[in-house]
């Protein structure tokens, strides 16, 4: 690991960077180039002091999921991405199979989406990359490996997985999941990322286990997604599902036309968030020295 040399690339990726470019309000005059230390920590989904350590070459190595997080949230391209992972000692990412590496363009797409909750996920429900208002809507996904990375995964085996969709739709939920994962299997059985999550569901998820034996496949996806949110209350979003062309990645945008309730409650979940990151950076020490 050269930790010299991946705290440069850091710093000079992050001052590269303007808060527009991620979905974050210019806000006051600055006093340096690009993002604050706690814009990018609190993106990516890790401590400031953490970052701060990465910046200041005395940090621990970091895992590949955490590089990876860092790659999305400094929209690092293919080649940088590789770069970032050998300066903190590990091979470049793998990408004989399904693919992780969200291209910056479609991250851009992500971040003018202000109105809309939107993500991007693999073909086995993991989640590559929220905007800051998927985050608010539906929780901040944690970074795990192996079949755990799958939200679909989580679904069916974490208690409290379910809590934000209302009770009366996670059966049609369920079903929908497992259909999809089912068209997954179909096309890649052979992979062994497909086959390690579909074993773990089957010996861990009775309700999964059930499901699948229907052998439904790809069944209509919902058009619509009531959650239940704790700061907002109940409200129902029109769910829209894009295929990219980067192996199997979809985008997935939650939105509600405006003058409707469930838009006045996404726009509301929005103000609150930035809120909070604002009281955050107003709060904070200054981490660039």
């Amino acid at each position: 690991m050269d930790r010299e040399a991946l705290a440069d690339f850091l710093l000079r990726r992050r001052e590269a960077l303007k808060p527009a470019d991620v979905g974050l309000p210019t806000g006051p005059r600055r006093r340096a180039p690009g993002l604050r230390r706690e814009e990018v920590a609190q993106l990516t989904g890790m401590s400031v002091d953490y970052y701060a350590r990465l910046e200041q070459a005395r940090s621990p190595q970091p895992s590949t999921q955490m590089l990876g997080a860092l790659a999305r949230t400094l929209r690092l391209t293919r080649d940088e991405t590789d770069h970032l992972h050998r300066l903190a000692g590990h091979p470049a990412p793998d990408r004989s199979g399904s693919s992780k590496h969200v291209r910056p363009v479609l991250l851009h797409v992500l971040d003018q989406l202000s109105d809309c909750a939107a993500f991007v996920m693999t073909d086995t429900d993991e989640v590559l990359a929220q905007n800051r208002l998927s985050v608010l809507l539906q929780g901040q996904k944690p970074e795990h490996t192996g079949p755990a990375a799958s939200s679909t995964y989580t679904w069916f085996t974490e208690p409290g997985a379910q809590e934000r969709i209302h009770a009366d739709d996670r059966a049609e939920h369920s079903r929908v999941r497992v259909a999809d994962l089912r068209a997954t299997w179909s096309r890649r059985h052979r992979d062994p990322d497909i086959r390690a999550l579909v074993d773990a569901l089957l010996a861990d998820s009775p309700e999964f286990a059930e499901i699948w034996q229907r052998h439904e496949v790809g069944v209509k996806h919902l058009q619509h997604k009531r959650f239940v949110h704790p700061a907002v209350g109940e409200l129902t979003v029109d769910c829209e599902t894009l295929a990219t062309d980067e192996n199997g990645q979809r985008l997935v945008i939650l939105g509600a036309a405006p003058g409707t309730e469930a838009h006045g409650k996404l726009q509301l979940l929005r103000v609150l968030g930035e809120q909070q990151l604002g009281e955050q950076a107003l709060g904070g020490h200054d981490l660039r020295a």
